[in-house]
């Protein structure tokens, strides 16, 4: 999973950079020459599509740890390997959660206050396109910390999981099963 992981959040990250280079070219997002509009344009799609691909590398990262603490719960109770493995598990869950919680909602007011800026929204006020760059400067840095953090957990969290497999082999071959 860590290998999956530092390769979506590779792409989610460098797509957000993307996004976030196109927006800083934009000269005059209210003019309404061709070519700022297409400026805005791609601004607009890149954007959106980074900023789905970030939430999805996110929900990547918590959908594995729900499933791999289920495993370990699961399978800590059947060999009797104690409390141990799953309270390591949620420790690793709860270190990387804030960071995706706040990228999540960073990437929402970002998107949000996107809009906002855009010269063709009903929604007009003169701070708009400042704040929506302050926003997705704070939304890449706080992508790549958050980033960071998953990926130290994910890789940790596998290390675990190897671990638990380990013992569970163990266990199985002392009982005259198969160890698979």
């Amino acid at each position: 999973m860590t290998r999956i992981f530092l390769t979506l959040t590779i792409i989610g990250n460098t797509a957000l950079l993307g996004a976030f280079w196109l927006g800083w070219q934009i000269e005059d997002s209210r003019s309404m020459a061709a070519a700022a509009q297409q400026q805005v344009t791609w601004h607009f799609f890149v954007a959106l599509g980074a900023a789905l691909l970030a939430l999805l590398v996110h929900a990547v990262a918590l959908t594995y740890f729900m499933g791999t603490g289920r495993w370990l719960e699961e399978t800590s109770e059947a060999y009797d390997l104690g409390p141990e493995p799953r309270r390591e598990n949620i420790r690793l869950k709860y270190r990387a959660l804030p960071g995706m919680i706040l990228c999540i909602l960073l990437l929402v007011a970002t998107v949000a206050l996107g809009a906002a800026a855009d010269p063709a929204s009903y929604i007009q006020f003169k701070s708009a396109v400042v704040i929506h760059f302050s926003l997705a400067l704070a939304t890449v840095v706080g992508n790549l910390l958050a980033s960071w953090m998953e990926h130290t957990a994910i890789a940790s969290n596998g290390r675990l999981v190897e671990e638990v497999l380990t013992r569970v082999s163990q266990i199985r071959r002392d009982r005259g099963l198969d160890p698979a």
